[in-house]
């Protein structure tokens, strides 16, 4: 069995997407229709950047989902028979590109939705991130708890076994990594954004985004769709409203996921867009799955080798 999972936001890189837009007409297409929904070239932001422009919230988040679809739409063109996904999943925005991959989602309404939710997340300008760095979850989950006197800071992201991600406000969060180095902690690295992501600073954010969700198309997905804030499939488009909403708030359990997803059975992880964080985490969580990936011109063939 095998899963495809998507990245999130900090995959982002001048030059994405260009060689399979150039190459396969199906990877050109998904740009097209994400450049027609926008209103401006989504391609050439891509391609040529500038990088800050391109690292903008509202921008980063519609490229990385048109950039992870123009990938699959490659794989899926140049392989006959590929086998059924038994779950997809995404990490944060990533979550994004599983939901049009499973059908629940037409390319043009996932563009407009994370567009929006990426300037509703860019107007809540509170707050920061980091990253810790060799501690494990419960020390880190007590480090936010020792700093909770200094303002709201939480874990925001269980990525894999070395690294939980924590959000918050900037005093709670600088007091969070001290104590987490007092903890054991290798490090703890600010992370540069632009606010406090997946915690409960992102409150209103979620609030705006769920009114747009309320109106959006959501059909049913075809393959479940392993959500990242409970780390369990859903298989009905209400649940997976309720999942996005949740998702701004929330922590993002990707560790979980792969792990529940792993315990069904999946043998195969293929990450699906721009980079390869996914499947360095993965194979730190999941040590007996094969992980490839589909990025680009050289890793499609690879994958594809694998695959078939």
């Amino acid at each position: 069995m095998i899963a495809l999972v998507f990245p999130g936001q900090g995959s982002q890189r001048v030059g994405m997407g260009r060689e399979l837009y150039e190459s396969v007409p199906a990877a050109k297409a998904a740009f097209e229709a994400a450049t027609e929904t926008l209103g401006f070239d989504l391609a050439a932001l891509c391609f040529d950047g500038p990088q800050d422009e391109l690292t903008l919230t509202s921008n980063a988040q519609p490229a990385i989902l048109t950039t992870s679809i123009a990938c699959l739409r490659a794989l899926e063109e140049s392989v006959d028979g590929l086998p059924t996904p038994a779950y997809v999943a995404g990490h944060s925005v990533g979550e994004y590109s599983a939901l049009v991959c499973a059908g629940v989602l037409e390319l043009p309404e996932a563009v407009r939705l994370v567009r929006r939710r990426g300037e509703f997340m860019a107007e809540a300008k509170e707050g920061t991130m980091a990253a810790i760095l060799s501690l494990g979850p419960d020390e880190v989950t007590e480090a936010c708890d020792a700093a909770s006197d200094a303002g709201v800071v939480v874990p925001a992201n269980f990525n894999d076994p070395g690294q939980v991600v924590i959000s918050g406000e900037r005093v709670a969060v600088e007091k969070a990594c001290a104590q987490a180095k007092r903890l054991g902690a290798k490090r703890a690295v600010r992370l540069p954004v632009s606010g406090a992501f997946h915690s409960p600073l992102m409150a209103a954010a979620g609030e705006k985004l769920a009114a747009k969700l309320r109106s959006a198309n959501i059909a049913d997905p075809r393959i479940p769709v392993v959500a990242n804030a409970d780390a369990e499939p859903k298989t009905d488009a209400e649940a997976v409203r309720a999942a996005l909403v949740a998702q701004v708030t929330s922590a993002v359990l990707w560790q979980q996921s792969v792990e529940r997803i792993a315990a069904a059975g999946v043998e195969t992880f293929v990450e699906i867009g721009p980079g390869t964080v996914l499947s360095g985490m993965i194979r730190r969580i999941a040590r007996n799955v094969s992980v490839v990936n589909v990025a680009d011109a050289a890793s499609l063939e690879q994958t594809l080798g694998a695959l078939c």
